[in-house]
């Protein structure tokens, strides 16, 4: 089945300033892929980098979409299901469907993020 997608460099890739979820402040953004282009259950696939102070609002998303956060670079404080921690490169973080999450940049560099978003059966 062929796809519309094969490959992008996620740094070449145009990017808009945005405020995100109602969070503080403006993004750097771009939707690298969106769900027509897959054949799998990806219903998008982002990077996205906040400037020190900013943030992703915290927000919810549906029942049978679950997302991941892979920090590239920086260092945030993460807000998930009532929890908050610290977030650094490496980290790989799982949003649950239906759950509540957001992520604030609190270093004083660049908090850079991949962010996948996975349509999931209906809990």
């Amino acid at each position: 089945m062929p796809t519309s997608f094969d490959r992008q460099n996620i740094f070449a890739a145009p990017h808009a300033r945005v405020v995100a979820h109602e969070g503080v402040g403006q993004i750097d953004f771009s939707r690298i892929v969106e769900s027509g282009a897959l054949v799998g259950g990806v219903n998008f696939i982002d990077h996205a980098v906040l400037p020190p102070g900013a943030s992703i609002g915290r927000h919810r998303h549906g029942d049978a979409e679950e997302e991941l956060y892979l920090v590239l670079t920086g260092e945030g404080l993460m807000f998930r299901d009532g929890e908050v921690f610290t977030v650094r490169r490496g980290d790989l973080i799982r949003n649950l469907p239906g759950g509540t999450h957001g992520l604030q940049n609190v270093g004083d560099v660049p908090l850079e993020i991949f962010v996948i978003e996975l349509r999931t059966e209906s809990r």
